[in-house]
Order: structure tokens, then C-alpha cells, then sequence
């Protein structure tokens, strides 16, 4: 576990040992992973009440405990997450049958109601927005990466490049404002593209055990990226 004492499974250990620390672990985890439960949360039907659950979500999540059982080796951080999130909505769902039963209204846009148009499962559009979460992440990265070297602005007209293929006069325009061969910056883009895909492995090794489950993940990932397309 020395590997990942700066991982996500460490903000949950933090949480875990120390009760002074959960609402920072907390606070990090929410920011980092916030968009993936949302979109759950919302194509499981809750609609103006999505942004609230969604905080209310990752307060349960250190609260109860969710957590105590984690294992990196067990699994990865998105099935502890996809999972505690199942279980928060099935409390939810619950609840809000109580208050029926109870003869209490409940408001209309707390319970299930019209799944969102784009017509993804709320599993497929966690996927999506974890999939998105990880690259945007991997991004910062890579930017913090040339901003340091003093090419910020350099990284800024060649990121778009990174995950769409330029035509040709686009790629000499840019080459052109950077003062490079059209070669040269096809070169350069492709090692941007590399490295890009370093930093995304680095990012999801901090949510699963070991180089071994990486690959699963990785594997797992592609595979729910071709249903979906």
C-alpha cells in the first residue's frame, strides 16, 4: 500500500483512522468525482433534487461508514463508488415510500421521475462522466506539465489536437503561430498524445490496487466505451 498513500484509497483510509480528517477527505473526493454521481443521480430520474442528493451522497459515504470495507485489492475505487451510490438510492427510494405509506407528501422532483432524454442508463452515464472526470484530470495534469516549462500557451493551441485529428490546413495554421515545420508539430502532437495517455494510466492506477488490476480496469473501461458507441 506504500504506492498509494496519495491516492483516493488514502483519502478513504484518512477518513477511515482519523474523524478529524473526514470532512477534508471528503471535500477531496467530492471535488474530484462529483460529475460521474451526478450523472447518476440524475438518469436515475431525481431531477431538481440531484444537486443536493449528490452532496448528500458523499456525506453518507464517510458517515456511514461505506468505506470500512474497501479493499484496493479487491476492487477499484469506481465499483466502491458505483456500488455505495446503488445502495444510497435503494435508501432513498425506500424512504420516500415510508413518507407515501405515512400518508406525508412527497415532492415531485425527489422521486423517480422522467429518465433524461438522451436515453443513457444512469450505469452509462456514471461511465461516461468517469470516463470524462479521468481525462479532464490527466489533462490538468499535462498542462501543469508545459505550463512549467514556459509553453503554456504553446499547450493551449495544440490540447485541442490531442483528442480530435486536425486537417491539414488547420494543422499548418498552427504550426505557422508556433513558429514550426508542419512535421515538427505532428511529431510534438504525438508525443503530447502519449504522454496524455501516461498521465491517464497514473490517474486511475490511484483508484484501483495494483498494476495488475490497472489493466483490468483499462480493459473494463474500453469494453463499456465500445457498448456505448
Amino acid at each position: 500500500m506504500n504506492a498509494f498513500r496519495t491516492t483516493r484509497w488514502s483519502l478513504i483510509a484518512a477518513a477511515r483512522d482519523s474523524p478529524s480528517r473526514a470532512q477534508a477527505a471528503l471535500d477531496q473526493l467530492c471535488q474530484a468525482y462529483r460529475p460521474p454521481v451526478l450523472a447518476f443521480i440524475r438518469h436515475s430520474g431525481y431531477g431538481n433534487d440531484a444537486e443536493d442528493l449528490t452532496q448528500a451522497f458523499f456525506l453518507r459515504f464517510i458517515e456511514r461508514g461505506w468505506y470500512a470495507e474497501a479493499d484496493p485489492q479487491r476492487g477499484s475505487f469506481r465499483a466502491l463508488m458505483l456500488t455505495a451510490l446503488r445502495r444510497f438510492l435503494s435508501d432513498q427510494y425506500e424512504r420516500a415510500g415510508a413518507l407515501k405509506r405515512g400518508g406525508r407528501t412527497v415532492e415531485s422532483g425527489s422521486l423517480l421521475e422522467v429518465i433524461a432524454s438522451d436515453g443513457q442508463s444512469p450505469e452509462d452515464a456514471f461511465m461516461r462522466a468517469w470516463m470524462g472526470t479521468v481525462l479532464e484530470h490527466a489533462m490538468q495534469r499535462l498542462e501543469e506539465e508545459w505550463s512549467s516549462a514556459g509553453k503554456l500557451d504553446q499547450f493551449r493551441q495544440l490540447a485541442p489536437l490531442l483528442l480530435e485529428r486536425a486537417e491539414g490546413d488547420e494543422l499548418r495554421a498552427i504550426a505557422v503561430a508556433n513558429g514550426l515545420r508542419t512535421n515538427t508539430l505532428a511529431v510534438q502532437t504525438h508525443r503530447m498524445r502519449q504522454r496524455l495517455r501516461q498521465l491517464v494510466r497514473l490517474e486511475l492506477l490511484q483508484t484501483v490496487g495494483s498494476p495488475e488490476a490497472l489493466e483490468r480496469e483499462l480493459a473494463e473501461l474500453r469494453g463499456a466505451l465500445d457498448e456505448m458507441t
